[in-house]
């Protein structure tokens, strides 16, 4: 296993994995029922939180020490490219969820007292 390969690997995992598996998750709970989106919350800030999801690298360290143990070149570089894949996707979050992540419109529920005045 060449070194390079297993950085990428990491990155990819942590900066397009992690968002593209919470915001399928959450896709997939709304789609079939067991939960729905709050009104001022929108499928944006789900992708925001997904990109934050990268910053997880404590339990992908514990597995690179698990499943390189013995090759320490290989441990180093891995826990070097946790850390960058985690600060990058750290960064993107915060970005995304910056310049996209502001509250969703209000959607004006129908009242009573206004059905009462169109009738």
């Amino acid at each position: 296993m060449d070194i390079q390969d297993n950085g990428v690997g990491i990155a990819l995992g942590l900066v397009i994995g992690k968002p593209l598996g919470i915001t399928i998750a959450a896709v997939g709970a709304v789609a079939v029922g067991v939960c729905r989106l709050p009104s001022d919350l929108g499928w944006r800030h789900i992708v925001g939180v997904g990109m934050l999801g990268g910053i997880g690298f404590t339990m992908s360290i514990f597995i690179t020490n698990l499943a390189f143990g013995g090759n320490e070149p290989l441990i180093a570089a891995s826990k070097m490219a946790i850390m960058l894949a985690s600060a990058t996707a750290g960064i993107l979050g915060y970005l995304w969820l910056r310049l996209l992540g502001g509250p969703e419109p209000a959607v004006e529920q129908p009242s009573a007292e206004r059905a009462d005045l169109a009738a």
